[in-house]
């Protein structure tokens, strides 16, 4: 299994380094609109319509293939967002840019990449990327991309998937805490801190009073990238903890698919602005695309469940599949008739995530019957009884 992340550090460009940058904004533009105007995406018929286009510029040629690629990935991302039913704006490459997988060589600590007439421009690099680029000898630099002040590095390495899988974990996102386990054992990690984070920008963002829109779009853009950056740096930790809790322990992790939740928080469902931006500031798709490409650096295999899959995850008991019902008095606490017990809700729905992708697993070998109290029906979902679930608390504070 094939493995890439990305490497970022800090880079300043020089004056030649930005404009071939722009030069590479320009192109892939001029193949957007190309694509725009004769309805092309792929790859192959975007490169026929524009290459003869870009024989004005005066770059390396492998640029030019970058650009074209780069353009035909964002017109099929705008396609796929319509064909779904987003609306969307023209697409445009605002900034300047310079991706490239040809022509770079990296020597000793540096990064060294044609810049046109037979001349190249050398860029060292850090102590971080030295370090992680030396940590391995398989690691593979597949390509590099240059901004107005960063530069990454794409790297990969092949990464055996580990056979021997004991268990799966459910992972449930909230708001507040992500919980994580399954039928032996669940944590509870505290992510309060992002809320307070997000709450804390906001006010500062509205008790600006400047009358220079200018001046106010830079110093509220500035405190966005400050929280941007904090609230990352304790998602990369709870993160951390997650995949090699699930690596120690050969496990599986579970995802439910909650991405049409932010169509709950719009403007017009009869919900105060507060209320909205402090639901559409909850970072559900980042805790999940930080464990995925770790767990995948790893071997970790995941699985994200279907909404059918994934329903009454947060209803059902865990023992016996009855209904639950919800404590008037205790919040988020819900109690089953049957076995006469009160459950935490998010620990119900972590157990729940977490058997069910087992089962899909079990299912995908052939053997999920074996496993199985009932066959599987639509009004009353299979689940097993467990015994009763360890809960730990850890905070990222």
């Amino acid at each position: 299994m094939l493995a890439r992340k990305s490497v970022r550090q800090r880079f300043t460009p020089s004056s030649q380094v930005h404009s071939l940058m722009c030069d590479f904004s320009d192109m892939t533009n001029i193949c957007i609109q190309i694509g725009l105007k004769n309805d092309a995406s792929t790859l192959k018929r975007l490169s026929i319509l524009s290459y003869r286009r870009l024989s004005s510029f005066r770059v390396p040629t492998y640029y030019k293939l970058c650009a074209i690629s780069k353009a035909a990935g964002i017109l099929a991302s705008r396609k796929k967002s319509i064909r779904r039913g987003y609306s969307t704006k023209f697409p445009h490459l605002g900034v300047p840019l310079l991706v490239s997988c040809y022509g770079f060589t990296i020597s000793g600590s540096s990064l060294r990449i044609p810049i046109g007439n037979k001349q190249f421009e050398t860029i060292p690099l850090n102590g971080h990327t030295i370090q992680i680029l030396g940590s391995q000898p398989s690691l593979r630099v597949c390509s590099f991309t240059l901004t107005q002040d960063s530069l990454s590095l794409c790297i990969s390495k092949e990464i055996p998937e580990l056979k021997e899988v004991a268990d799966a974990v459910g992972v449930d996102r909230n708001l507040n805490n992500l919980t994580v386990g399954n039928q032996e054992q669940v944590t509870y990690y505290d992510m309060s801190k992002t809320t307070e984070i997000a709450r804390t920008t906001r006010s500062i963002m509205k008790s600006l009073r400047r009358n220079d829109i200018r001046i106010r779009r830079r110093i509220t853009g500035k405190y966005g990238e400050r929280r941007k950056h904090r609230v990352q740096q304790l998602l990369h930790k709870v993160s951390k903890q997650i995949v090699e809790s699930a690596l120690k322990n050969k496990q599986r992790i579970v995802f439910e698919d909650i991405r049409e939740i932010r169509r709950l928080y719009r403007k017009g469902n009869w919900q105060s602005k507060r209320y909205r931006s402090r639901m559409n500031s909850w970072p559900f798709h980042e805790i999940k695309r930080q464990i995925e490409y770790k767990a995948a650096w790893l071997g970790v295999s995941t699985v994200t469940l279907t909404k059918a899959e994934t329903r009454g995850t947060s209803s059902r008991c865990p023992r016996c599949g009855e209904r639950l019902q919800e404590s008037i008095e205790l919040k988020r606490k819900l109690w089953c008739q049957k076995c006469r017990e009160m459950f935490d809700r998010d620990l119900v729905a972590a157990v729940n995530i977490a058997r069910r992708g087992r089962l899909r697993f079990e299912r995908s070998k052939g053997v999920g019957v074996e496993a199985m109290v009932q066959e599987p029906s639509s009004i009353a979902p299979v689940i097993l009884k467990v015994d009763p679930t360890k809960l730990i608390r850890s905070s990222t504070k």
